[in-house]
């Protein structure tokens, strides 16, 4: 593409970023206390690429805060860079160097970055990703629309794109890759699961740690993701075709196939910092084009708030800061047609612009309240560095939330912690007492047992303590409460016994999700007993500490079956999926209430005093209200001790009989049962809970 043609002109100040418009390219860019901003234009990709720098005009290119032109004769393909005149005020957050070379924040792909060092940013010359002029309009979609299924009717996947098919033995054409998981629909559709829940797939810094693992001597690299670099950008290294910008069709691609298998798209996006760090941290974008606007800065205005843990955090309530929020999300769900986003560390979206938590936050209203978001999942982590916990009073109305407090529960009470069965109770009724009292609905609870940021399930039974010594941090890093237990042996065991404790304990840990009121979230691998080795911080593992091992599939061939029907139960019965939480009575349908519960000798609990011992019956008449649709009757006995126990079962409503869907402490395949070969007891009112499992029996009748 030759420059000799090109025509400037003013442009306009909208859309922000770089747009194909009628016979050129419009860039617009925001910066209030520039004092001149310069476009640079590149031929191509090409480190030593022909470029043309263009100073734009105050009075011809800018409005109001915008600075902007028109570039005819230019299209999709070139690349760009920009340069920030200005104040160098430290003391008042003003950093302006004309020496650094900055990426558009509304920039829709990037050159690649793998090999650049953030840290020793000289400009162009040294490497530094550029972005690219993408045609949004150049792929056919085929139709396809973001598929927005209802919260209570999901079953989340979490995984990482790469991660997912990068090992040796993944089987896939394209390893690591948008298309690779493309290649893994038909695994996810057996395995039943209706989102994936995607780690951070915005460009973002590897070169982040300049740390080394001390047992292999391999340098450490950002993994995970959490230190985005362009927000509006897929990362150019999760695509097969390596071509600058084709990043942006493969992914588009993968989300049309996704879809196309009736599976949505949910991204972790991470508004909470970005990569350029600290005070100490490389300037790159955000911070030349206007510093004190999109960072929350300290009283002593040279340094950083850093309520994210990360150096830095976004000014998010800023209202500029607010815009380029929901122009980031709009283009994700309009462009991209992804189903959902889950906001990395989000309790800082709520915080003002000195840190202060709000209670109101306009950012987290207007993303809850935003007309086009309307479909659009929305869920928090609701709790950041800097102290807040928000679990249960996210603000803004509609947001779902990572519920932490399920997680330690239900790993407490299945570990045999005394005085955890209240919890497991309030667990597996939606945990109304987080989410009732401001008017949510149990499906607002995002239950999880294990995430990325963690234990693996197997590791969870397999280790008591951490192990992250290749992190190169002398195992200082990770969490240390992880409520896990070994059952005898640190790590893998050749002892059948305590393979087949553990075997169970991961059943009932897949079985207690399954069957509790809110939305189930799976950690990818889970349901293959993948491993990180102990490893309960793996952020910096691009290797096969992280990687799926798809041998697996085959070693545990009956755990993933177990954990596949498990799934299928749930979404066959409306019971465990109710919109609302249970109320304890009978709704005037029967003279059964919703939910009842019992002790093992079929008396009602004394909270105070219980065991490690629960049963509950739950009502399937208008299980769905919604739907006036009915289902099965449940009876589901807990059983987190060592000893077998004899439970009292009670009566099946309406003269009908009992019969057994899944017992964990049996075998594959009568660990659990396919529909229509549940198993009538033999006793209608016994059954013996083996050590440490549960059993669910449901009602129908006997002809």
């Amino acid at each position: 593409m030759a420059f000799a043609n090109l025509v400037i002109d003013s442009g306009k100040p909208l859309p922000l970023g770089a747009s194909l418009v009628r016979e050129g390219v419009n860039f617009a860019v925001f910066s209030r206390h520039a004092t001149l901003v310069t476009l640079i234009l590149f031929e191509s990709p090409a480190p030593d690429s022909p470029r043309v720098e263009i100073p734009l005009n105050k009075r011809e290119n800018r409005t109001g805060d915008i600075w902007h032109c028109r570039i005819r004769n230019l299209g999709a393909g070139a690349c760009y860079l920009y340069r920030v005149d200005g104040p160098y005020i430290p003391e008042k957050g003003l950093l302006f160097n004309p020496k650094k070379t900055l990426i558009d924040p509304y920039a829709k792909a990037l050159t690649d970055l793998s090999r650049w060092n953030f840290r020793k940013n000289t400009g162009f010359d040294s490497g530094q990703p550029r972005g690219i002029i993408i045609d949004d309009d150049d792929f056919d979609w085929q139709g396809d629309l973001p598929l927005n299924y209802p919260l209570r009717f999901s079953v989340l996947y979490e995984t990482h794109v790469k991660g997912l098919t990068a090992h040796p033995n993944s089987g896939v054409e394209h390893p690591g890759t948008y298309r690779g998981v493309i290649e893994k629909i038909p695994f996810f559709r057996e395995l039943g699961i209706t989102s994936l829940e995607f780690l951070p797939i915005q460009e973002f810094n590897e070169r982040e740690f300049p740390r080394i693992n001390p047992r292999t001597g391999e340098t450490l690299i950002n993994y995970w993701g959490y230190s985005t670099t362009a927000f509006f950008a897929p990362k150019g290294s999760y695509a097969s075709d390596r071509k600058p910008g084709a990043q942006v069709k493969e992914f588009k691609e993968m989300v049309r196939e996704l879809h196309k298998g009736g599976i949505e798209v949910i991204l972790d996006i991470v508004f909470n910092h970005t990569a350029e760090g600290s005070e100490q941290g490389p300037t790159f974008s955000f911070r030349g084009f206007d510093n004190p606007i999109y960072y929350i800065l300290s009283e002593n205005r040279r340094y950083y708030q850093n309520y994210s843990g990360c150096g830095n955090t976004v000014n998010c309530n800023n209202p500029v800061v607010r815009t380029f929020i929901m122009d980031c999300l709009h283009y994700w769900v309009n462009e991209m047609h992804v189903d959902g986003f889950r906001f990395d560390l989000g309790s800082v979206l709520g915080r003002d612009q000195n840190g202060r938590l709000m209670e109101n936050p306009p950012m987290l209203e207007r993303i809850a309240e935003d007309p086009i978001l309307g479909a659009t999942k929305i869920i928090a982590e609701a709790w950041d560095a800097g102290g807040a916990y928000q679990v249960g009073w996210f603000p803004g109305g509609r947001w779902a939330e990572w519920n932490d407090r399920y997680r330690d529960d239900i790993r407490k009470y299945w570990r045999g912690d005394p005085k955890e069965t209240r919890h497991l109770a309030t667990r597996l009724s939606g945990s109304s007492d987080l989410y009732l009292r401001d008017g949510r609905k149990p499906f607002h609870s995002i239950n999880f047992v294990t995430s990325h940021d963690g234990f693996t399930m197997y590791d969870l039974v397999s280790y008591n303590g951490k192990h992250n010594e290749d992190n190169g941090e002398e195992n200082r890093d990770g969490g240390n409460n992880n409520y896990s237990y070994n059952y005898g042996a640190e790590g893998p065991s050749a002892d059948p016994v305590l393979q087949a404790i553990r075997n169970r304990q991961l059943k009932n840990f897949f079985t207690t999700l399954m069957v509790s009121l809110g939305t189930p979230m799976l950690l990818g691998g889970d349901e293959l007993a993948r491993t990180q080795k102990g490893n309960n911080n793996a952020y910096c593992q691009d290797n096969s500490i992280s990687w799926y091992d798809w041998s697996l599939l085959e070693q545990n061939r009956d755990l993933f079956r177990f954990v596949k029907e498990m799934i299928a139960f749930r979404r066959r019965h409306p019971a465990f999926m109710r919109p609302e939480f249970y109320s304890g009575r009978d709704g005037n349908y029967n003279a059964i209430p919703d939910i009842s519960w019992f002790t093992e000798k079929g008396l009602t609990p004394d909270w105070d005093k219980i065991g490690s011992c629960l049963a509950l019956r739950i009502d399937g008449g208008k299980a769905d209200i919604l739907a006036d649709k009915d289902d099965n009757d449940f009876f589901i006995m807990f059983n987190a001790g060592p000893d077998p126990v004899v439970f009292s079962v009670a009566e099946a409503p309406n003269k009908k009989t009992w019969f057994r869907a899944v017992d964990t402490s049996l075998n594959s395949p009568d660990d659990i049962l396919l529909p229509g070969n549940e198993k009538s007891l033999s006793s209608q009112t016994r059954y013996t809970v083996k050590v440490r499992s549960m059993v669910i029996l449901l009602s129908r009748e006997t002809v």
